[in-house]
This record gives structure tokens, sequence and C-alpha cells, in this order.
């Protein structure tokens, strides 16, 4: 049984589909990542899945049991919208928030300084929360979601407004909390963080699920169709290429998707004609690639709009 089954939802507000007719599975031991561009329908499903709205049509279940205040207790919720009181004292606000929660004084105080140090924060405990930087202020937020130790985590947009280095901290915290049997839903419009973390995905786009399923078996699916080139030199040859679709170009990077049956090799011989080649790689295609191959490019600059 899944721990999180989300079956045909529909939400619209007013004319507007904000999901439509979207199901997934999430599995108990498991990351699983809902990407897409913003206002693709990720956190309308968030807020169903956690008996904020309630869907228009369709059915959501957490552990066999249907959304409710009920299933609310069973999972720690850390919504886009942060909402800590910024007049409370750090320590006193992660104290209240995990007694809400069921713990007690004593097992909360544990579990507050645990992740407190975890994250390098112990000295922040009787600051203000409008002291704190917004990454700081995301620190707390984790921290609140998780202190509590549920069995389901849902992060909407977790890593926003951290620098590389607690992002790094916050990615290797979750996977810990997977391996530790935990189950977690994350949403994201950064396709290299699903990449790195999931192990099921669902991409939106206008508020349809087009692709959903094991992260590897789907880029497995699309075959090594991709050139991952490194190169030191004039990068100009790169405009000169037919039949191909270039993302996540840079000075000396280029990830080609080859299309229309182009020549890998073709591609080789005029980058070595132009370049110093440092790597030419054939390699399964990103997960942008994936999406812009599953959507189209119009759809997702009209979805980002």
């Amino acid at each position: 049984m899944a721990v999180i089954d989300v079956q045909n939802i529909f939400k619209s507000f007013g004319k507007t589909k904000a999901v439509n007719d979207v199901s997934f599975q999430v599995e108990k031991g498991r990351i699983f990542g809902l990407l897409g561009p913003n206002g693709a329908g990720k956190t309308t499903t968030i807020r169903m899945i956690n008996y904020i709205l309630t869907p228009d049509q369709g059915s959501i279940t957490i552990n066999g049991i249907e959304a409710s205040p009920e299933t609310q207790t069973m999972i720690g919720y850390m919504p886009e919208e942060r909402g800590l009181y910024k007049k409370m004292k750090v320590y006193d606000q992660l104290m209240y928030l995990t007694q809400l929660k069921g713990m007690d004084s004593g097992e909360a105080d544990k579990a507050i300084n645990y992740w407190l140090e975890r994250f390098g924060a112990s000295e922040w405990k009787k600051k203000e929360v409008s002291e704190l930087s917004k990454g700081m202020s995301q620190k707390i937020q984790f921290i609140a979601t998780i202190a509590h130790d549920p069995d389901i985590y849902i992060f909407d947009e977790p890593f926003s407004g951290l620098d590389p280095i607690n992002s790094e901290t916050l990615k290797e915290i979750i996977i810990e909390l997977r391996d530790a049997g935990k189950t977690i839903l994350f949403s994201t419009h950064r396709m290299e963080q699903v990449e790195q973390m999931c192990d099921d995905i669902c991409l939106f786009n206008q508020g349809q699920a087009v692709l959903t399923g094991n992260l590897r078996e789907i880029k497995a699916s699309f075959g090594k169709n991709t050139i991952n080139l490194e190169f030191e030199g004039d990068g100009s040859f790169l405009d000169s290429l037919k039949d191909v679709r270039i993302n996540n170009r840079s000075t000396n990077y280029a990830e080609i998707r080859v299309l229309n049956g182009q020549s890998m090799q073709d591609i080789l011989e005029l980058a070595m004609n132009h370049a110093e080649i440092h790597k030419f790689e054939r390699i399964q295609p990103s997960l942008t690639e994936i999406f812009i191959s599953t959507v189209g490019e119009d759809n997702i600059k009209k979805s980002e709009i």
C-alpha cells in the first residue's frame, strides 16, 4: 500500500484549472519529487495532500486514511511560505511547535538541541526570528518540520534561500531520513536537485502530471542520445550544428541533445576542428532535457509567465 495515494484529483480557482486529473503514489522509504516550472500546480497539490485545500474531484489517502485533520498529524510539512512567529525566540518557538505535534518537553528539548547543533545554530536559541537572515530562518523552519520525528515529510521548495553549503547539508539530512525509512515528498523547480536526490518523480506542467515514475527508469527510457561536451576555445561552432538542441551552454561546456538521427561522430569531428576537447561523453539526457522533450519549450515558457 502506498503511503501517499493521489487519484485523479482536480482543483480549480475560478476559471483557472490549477490541478487537472493528477494521479501518483508515494511509496514508503522513498524520496518522491514533484517538479516543474512555477505555477504548474505543485504547491496546490501539496496543500491538498496536507488537507489545507480539498480537491474538487478525486481522492487522496495517507496510510490508507482519507486526507483529513487526522492525517495532518502524520506529516511534517514545510510550506513554501514560511510560517514562523517573528517576535518569538528560536528555542521557545521550536518548543511550542514540537509540543503542538505531541512531544513532551523532555523529548522536545533533546530533539531541538540535537538539530540546532547539527545545523551549527545552537547560538541562535535566544534570538528572535526577526533577527535572523532568510537562510537562518529557513533552517529553523526545517528543524520545526522534522524535530517531532514523523514518518512522512513534505517539503515545498526546501532549498529556497539557502547558500550552497547549507543546501548540501539539507540534502544530506533528507537522504538520511529516507535511509532511516521515512517517506519524503518535496517540490522544486530546480531539476538538478531532483536528479541528485529522488527515487521517483512526477513532472508537472500547466496543472497536469505529464510524466510519472521511477527516475532511473525514466532516464533510461530516453536513451543515450545526449552529449556532454567540455572544451577550451571558441564555442561558436555550436551555433552551426544542425538537428540538435543545446541545453546548459556556457563558455566551455554544452549539453547537446541529438535529434533526427544526427551523427555524433560528425559533431565530434566539428568540435575537434574548432576547439580543444576535454570531454566528449554520450549520456542519458538531463531532467531538463526530458522535460523539454515531454512538454515542449513553448509550453514551459507559457507556464513560467
